[in-house]
């Protein structure tokens, strides 16, 4: 909890910045825009407002989601204990009072004045963050929600009932993209302006909810009409800025990582161990080693001062199943699923996150300490809904009938993910590109790729390749990887927990401990295996993955 309090406090001021290529704006009361007075209101102001907290929902939900399905390091061993009420506070403040209730004042504003983008952006924000919330929490209040002060305990409403509404808005919002506005929003962190991109993203999230739906047929139909993401310049995004202080508009992680004291999060195992196995190209994007070494790895003496767990023997369900422990070669310094060993003096050691997402460093073998400011400077992305993810999702639906036609979009998803890491080498000034991947490096993975889903001789076997490539391509946007595992129940090689018996695997997280307490309505959960209601993967917990 202390770690989501020290990353994320030091963005809360930064509303209205401008995080691409300008670090100041003159939108200084957009701080507070709900305390102006009617002569001050302007819908840019709310807009700027909803449009970061936004991202910043978006992304502190994304790492709980990323943590639970091993794209990052979960530091509990019980999943009932792992992520207390009060770890969501923030993020349900920031949806409700902050994103959407911003979005809902600057309505009032918009429709007089008929600024129709203004509103079809707060409407793919709003059908976005409500879906999200579902999508963690389950029921949550919505048509009751903005009603204060005459409904001050809002009910819960169905999560069915949210998803249609969500649907609902985004028709709508593709209707408010092709009307003629008075004018366009001021600052569209997003698009720049570009109301066909916009489209694009409103069908994509369109293809989020009828994958999570089941409905086959409304997912084929809007990609019979090309009209959703497909190239990496359609992503939708939110970039940062590289500014530390007053506003410091950096990637959140980067401003938790890159200190002079260095790392804080350590990176999974799980993930860097497939990646270096593979000769995945993105790895050198992803991951920063400080180190050439690991304390325990082969050739290398153990560390009980900055790696305990080189002391120690592997778990039975770690040797079994033959999951990499403790210590990887080449200095991938992480740590498995639910190690909860504490913090030693390893800052300046450990691996820390690369140039993609976070604009942290590239790893071109010079094993330096990092340090504040360094590589990319914090300029990453937030990534929200990708080509590359559409193309996994594709390669889902067409398993679902025939599991050798899902072979094309999953070489093109991963051909498209590699292409999109590989662009933010130049953010690091100072690296040497050089060391690193080349063109018959990329062709000879993507080969290898295709050969392991070729060579696989079980429809569990084919699953399993499409799951942990998917995964891969998530680095940055847990969404995606804890809404397929739920629905799918692969891949089924995940790591196992430390623990040997953490309990039921979270199906959905607590609420929020200010919202349980506050509204009555909002009873809290005796445990996190509830199922949100799209969630009816009844084979999910035969999986041995599940511990």
């Amino acid at each position: 909890m202390m770690k989501k309090i020290i990353k994320y406090i030091a963005v809360v001021f930064a509303t209205g910045a401008l995080f691409n290529s300008c670090e100041t704006t003159e939108l200084d009361l957009t701080e507070n825009p709900n305390a102006l007075t009617p002569s001050q209101a302007d819908p840019d102001f709310y807009l700027n407002a909803a449009q970061q907290r936004f991202a910043e929902v978006v992304e502190e939900l994304g790492e709980d989601g990323s943590e639970v399905v091993r794209i990052e390091n979960m530091g509990t061993r019980i999943y009932q204990s792992a992520y207390s009420p009060s770890n969501f506070d923030t993020a349900w403040e920031r949806a409700y009072q902050e994103t959407i209730k911003n979005i809902r004042d600057m309505n009032v504003l918009a429709e007089e004045a008929e600024l129709f983008y203004h509103i079809g952006m707060g409407q793919v924000m709003e059908a976005y963050t409500m879906t999200l919330l579902v999508d963690y929490f389950g029921d949550v209040p919505y048509s009751e929600a903005f009603q204060a002060p005459d409904i001050l305990n809002p009910k819960l409403d169905p999560g069915a009932d949210i998803y249609s509404a969500s649907l609902t808005l985004l028709d709508e919002a593709i209707a408010n993209f092709g009307r003629t506005s008075t004018a366009n929003p001021a600052i569209d962190f997003y698009y720049d302006g570009d109301a066909t991109a916009w489209i694009k993203a409103s069908n994509t999230l369109k293809l989020r909810i009828y994958l999570n739906l089941g409905n086959t047929a409304a997912f084929n139909s809007i990609i019979s009409s090309g009209n959703y993401i497909q190239d990496a310049s359609e992503d939708f995004q939110f970039t940062w800025g590289s500014n530390a202080v007053q506003p410091d508009t950096r990637h959140p992680d980067y401003g938790q990582n890159y200190t002079d004291q260095g790392g804080a999060d350590y990176m999974s195992i799980w993930l860097m161990d497939i990646m270096q196995t593979t000769n995945d190209p993105r790895i050198r994007f992803y991951y920063y080693r400080q180190s050439a070494t690991t304390p325990g790895a082969p050739g290398v003496a153990p560390n009980e001062e900055t790696l305990a767990c080189s002391l120690t023997t592997a778990p039975a369900q770690y040797i079994s199943g033959g999951y990499a422990y403790c210590s990887l070669p080449n200095g991938y310094w992480g740590r498995n699923h639910g190690n909860d060993e504490g913090t030693p003096p390893d800052g300046l050691l450990r691996t820390v996150p690369g140039v993609y997402p976070d604009a942290g460093q590239y790893d071109d073998d010079s094993f330096g300490e990092i340090s504040l400011g360094s590589g990319g400077g914090g300029a990453g992305i937030t990534p929200m809904l990708l080509s590359s993810t559409v193309d996994f999702w594709r390669a889902e639906v067409s398993a679902n009938t025939n599991i050798e036609s899902a072979r094309p979009f999953l070489i093109s998803a991963v051909q498209k993910s590699i292409a999109k890491v590989s662009a933010f080498g130049s953010l690091d000034a100072n690296a040497d590109l050089s060391v690193g991947p080349t063109a018959a490096d990329i062709s000879t993975f993507i080969a290898l790729v295709g050969a392991e889903f070729d060579d696989a001789e079980s429809e569990e076997e084919k699953l399993n390749v499409i799951a942990d490539q998917f995964f891969i391509s998530l680095k940055g946007n847990g969404h995606d990887g804890f809404n397929f595992y739920r629905r799918t129940g692969y891949p089924t090689d995940l790591e196992p927990n430390l623990e040997p018996d953490p309990g039921a695997f979270i199906r959905s997280f607590f609420y929020p401990a200010s919202a349980s307490s506050a509204n009555q309505f909002i009873v809290q959960k005796p445990g996190v295996a509830e199922q949100v209601f799209w969630d009816t993967n009844s084979a999910f917990p035969t999986f041995p993955v599940a511990n």
